[in-house]
């Protein structure tokens, strides 16, 4: 990920740009031409995006070079600390899954996300492994227009230059993890999620698709229900399927219409990317209350830097009847999330609480975290402007950025249906 160092004006800071800069914004049609030119599809832009009138904010989000580095070393430290021993067999005790073993795979696009408000660390609020977004993101990031002096030096240089390269290195690295035998090739990648023409993020499957295409891979996108597990292979339509791009929800392959892509996965026959146990290591929310605590993270034999680096993550603990009176009690500065939850499904401020949902929460899985209040970026509405909150996804593969992207909204999350919201790119000075 390579982000112009310039800053765009010596007295200029990114707080300031986030509440006054408006000169920075989307090049509609620029975009609309890439997009096209990507797909191969005339109407791309006008069925796919312009029907998703909140997918992209017209601004763009200025962090500090601090606000990268504190977000890198919590993302190296996770990294590092998942790989100990001490955690994966803390994890393995609690999920099976975990407990089934790694086959080599790193996992593509990663998502850490974060709230970053002005004067303090990044807080990491959630670990995403199947991480949505990053290809729409590029194509937002290089359809920007500036138009004044101050921010027109960060629209120069190679920003995203190595984006696609990146994205075609990471698949290959996949498939020759799980894969020793050099001999062994990339060919042919299904994209699978359950009904994909009817995700909110359809259109990047299909630039995904395009870009994976145009360095000569058979891709196909799919249904999980498609898949048959046929002569020791996954196929599609008869075809054998060497790699699995999954943006499934089914994060352990429990569904029915997962079957023969779970019993692919589970026999090595295939490359799951990410995969159950990417989760079971990485995203389960169970795994924020082990990675915010230090005593734990020293029973797993994290170093001291590793635990320094953590110390900032928000507090996080299980829900159960054993502290259910207490959480209640201090419910205004914590955030409740279900255990399996995505996408900002049934998670509910505490000051926000009745007592119904409490407990709806006490008789289901949940974690509650230290509430991290998000930054928040000016958009112009009718001529006035108006605060969005804000929340910044860094996307990585082993630990390295691959894109940082921002989405704006209101309400208790993201949500795709904020005027002036959706996806903003982040330009660091």
């Amino acid at each position: 990920m390579k982000h112009s160092r310039t800053p765009a004006a010596p007295s200029v800071t990114a707080s300031t740009l986030n509440q006054s800069c408006f000169c920075i914004g989307l090049d509609t049609a620029r975009l609309a031409k890439a997009m096209v030119l990507a797909s191969g599809d005339d109407r791309f832009f006008a069925e796919q995006v312009e029907t998703r009138p909140h997918l992209f904010s017209s601004v763009a989000v200025f962090l500090s070079g601090a606000d990268r580095a504190g977000m890198l070393a919590i993302v190296q430290a996770i990294e590092a600390v998942t790989a100990l021993p001490g955690y994966r067999a803390t994890v393995a005790a609690r999920d099976p899954v975990a407990a089934a073993g790694d086959l080599g795979p790193a996992g593509v696009f990663m998502g850490y996300d974060f709230h970053l408000v002005d004067g303090e660390p990044p807080r990491l609020i959630e670990i995403n492994t199947n991480a949505g977004g990053a290809f729409l993101n590029a194509f937002s990031a290089r359809a920007q227009a500036a138009c004044c002096e101050a921010v027109e030096p960060l629209m120069r240089g190679s920003y995203l230059a190595g984006f696609d390269a990146a994205v075609i290195a990471m698949f290959e690295a996949e498939h020759r993890l799980q894969r020793s035998d050099p001999a062994a090739r990339l060919h042919r990648i299904a994209i699978v999620d359950d009904r994909p023409q009817d995700q909110y993020l359809y259109p990047e499957f299909i630039l995904a698709r395009s870009l994976l295409e145009a360095h000569g891979y058979d891709v196909v996108i799919c249904d999980p229900a498609e898949l048959t597990f046929e002569d020791d292979r996954l196929r599609h339509g008869g075809l054998a399927i060497d790699l699995v791009y999954n943006r499934l929800v089914d994060f352990t392959l429990a569904a029915p219409q997962s079957a023969s892509l779970k019993a692919a996965w589970a026999q090595g026959s295939v490359v799951v990317t990410p995969n159950p146990f990417h989760h079971a290591l990485m995203a389960d929310k169970r795994n924020l209350v082990l990675l915010s605590d230090p005593h734990a993270l020293a029973a797993c034999g994290a170093s001291p830097g590793m635990i320094a680096a953590l110390a900032v993550l928000p507090r996080t603990e299980p829900v159960t009847s054993a502290n259910a009176e207490g959480l209640w009690a201090g419910r205004k500065s914590l955030f409740f999330k279900p255990v399996s939850g995505y996408g900002g499904k049934a998670v509910y401020r505490g000051d926000k609480l009745t007592r119904s949902v409490w407990n709806d929460i006490l008789a289901a899985d949940y974690v509650a975290q230290a509430l991290a209040p998000p930054g928040e970026r000016q958009v112009m509405i009718d001529g006035l402007p108006q605060a969005r909150k804000m929340d910044v996804r860094l996307f990585t593969y082993g630990g390295e950025p691959l894109l940082a992207a921002a989405r704006l909204y209101q309400g208790q999350t993201t949500n795709f249906r904020t005027p002036g919201g959706g996806f903003a790119p982040v330009y660091f000075i």
